[in-house]
């Protein structure tokens, strides 16, 4: 049986979920997988199920309900590794808020690991900030981060 490799996984990956077709993107995840944000700014646990990741993607327990964003990843530049398995990809979301016309721009790297076509571990890194904004949520997140950081120390 012929898998895709990781680029073209990846490649499948951005694309759907910039084409918002959650079920696709889903089903690149192996059923037991480590899927992590190590940037979030509350320092979100990973999620390690395909069924963690469908919920997710579907927004959780409280569905998205801000403003339409239309993207497409940009400047992608994928790095091979000596893990055959394993890519560093740097790319962009590029795109605007459908209802004022506001660009944005959100930087990501994603380090991943695919195994017999599907995506096995993957740590997201992305500006969570600058996607809070461009959904017009960032007051909502700083205070959130403030609170949750005025909690305790950070680990």
């Amino acid at each position: 049986m012929v898998t895709d490799a990781p680029r073209e996984v990846f490649l499948k990956l951005v694309h759907g979920v910039c084409e918002e077709r959650w079920a696709d993107v889903v089903d690149l995840y192996a059923e037991q997988t480590d899927v992590s944000h190590p940037f979030h700014p509350l320092g979100a646990p990973p999620m390690l199920s395909r069924e963690e990741l469908r919920e997710h993607f579907a927004g959780g327990p409280r569905p998205y309900e801000g403003p339409t964003l239309r993207r497409r990843p940009t400047g992608i530049t994928v790095h091979e590794t000596t893990d055959p398995e394993v890519i560093v990809a740097e790319f962009r979301y590029e795109g605007v808020v459908v209802e004022t016309g506001r660009p944005f721009t959100i930087p990501a790297v994603f380090v991943m690991r695919v195994r017999d076509g599907k995506i096995v571990e993957s740590r997201d890194y992305l500006d969570h900030l600058r996607s809070a904004s461009a959904r017009d949520m960032l007051p909502e997140v700083l205070d959130a981060v403030r609170d949750h950081h005025a909690e305790g120390p950070v680990t």
